[in-house]
């Protein structure tokens, strides 16, 4: 038995050499598949794990003395790599100092993003945390002001066939039935929403993505945690900061792609390849604008 992903179905192996194990536990402890134990002071595969060897890798990352290799599940040992010292990386205050300088960006110099700035982007995003590996998080990326523009002409073309859902006729029929909140959603945010993308496309204006010279859309497959998109985009929203470039998250574009057929064939136009419960889209580019000034935040309970 093993959990599935769009990417595997199979379990992980784990391979023990027993001449290098001391029995310390550490593997034990942290396999929260419960597919280690200790018998006869080593440690042993067990018999009965909860699900098999999801390919976390814990085992292995923590052995003192090399003992434990995974394989599988798009893990293997030469995935190993040391961990930066505490000394080599962020402080807290530098790394808030970092969290506060970002503001969203929607002016960007007609300039591309350079194909090795991407990479680390990408590269930073990888190493967000998932609900379950093998990460089941897609990346489209569209690095360029021309490709985007057709990704946003394209998704305007597609909205004006879905104005049906915010017209007062549908609101009214759906209003007892998704109840007060997505009424004034729909009503006060959506409507609007889709006129301003369809009118001002119209004019030349691209209001879907403001002429970025580069998007990244991290979206999920029918496996996948709804959460690990989100946090691989924002892992490269800050790495973007960290390299100089301005960001933004867009919202607006991920729901309306998901449900009917003219979603399906607007996703397997652009190479979209699943439908997905989250996902967000992040622009980016070297920003036009420079903000001297962040304004605090607050939640709406803590």
């Amino acid at each position: 038995m093993a959990i599935p992903t769009s990417r595997t179905k199979e379990a992980a192996s784990i391979t023990i050499d027993e001449e290098k194990c001391a029995g310390c536990g550490r593997c034990v402890s942290v396999c929260k598949d419960f597919s280690i134990e200790i018998r006869d002071k080593k440690c042993r595969i067990s018999i009965t794990p909860l699900f098999g060897c999801v390919g976390c890798g814990h085992c292995m990352a923590i052995c003192p003395n090399g003992a434990i290799m995974i394989s599988g599940r798009f893990t293997s040992p030469d995935d190993l790599f040391p961990i930066p010292l505490p000394e080599e990386t962020a402080t807290y205050d530098s790394l808030l100092k970092l969290l506060q300088r970002r503001r969203s960006i929607r002016e960007f110099k007609d300039k591309p993003v350079e194909p090795e700035l991407i990479q680390k982007v990408i590269a930073a995003a990888k190493t967000a945390p998932m609900g379950l590996p093998p990460s089941d998080v897609n990346v489209l990326i569209l690095d360029s002001k021309e490709k985007l523009g057709d990704f946003s002409g394209d998704f305007c073309n597609y909205l004006v066939n879905l104005r049906w859902m915010t017209s007062a006729w549908f609101l009214a029929i759906m209003r007892p039935f998704w109840g007060k909140a997505n009424h004034e959603m729909f009503r006060d945010f959506v409507r609007p929403l889709i006129e301003t993308y369809t009118s001002s496309m119209k004019k030349g204006i691209n209001l879907v993505t403001y002429d970025a010279p580069l998007a990244l859309y991290f979206y999920g497959s029918p496996y996948s945690d709804p959460a690990d998109p989100l946090i691989a985009a924002t892992y490269a929203m800050i790495a973007a900061e960290s390299l100089g470039l301005g960001t933004c998250m867009l919202g607006g574009i991920h729901p309306f792609i998901q449900n009917g057929g003219s979603a399906r064939k607007f996703r397997e136009r652009h190479g979209i390849r699943f439908k997905s419960r989250e996902g967000l889209f992040v622009i980016m580019g070297h920003p036009r604008v420079h903000y001297r000034k962040s304004i605090r935040r607050t939640f709406a309970s803590s």
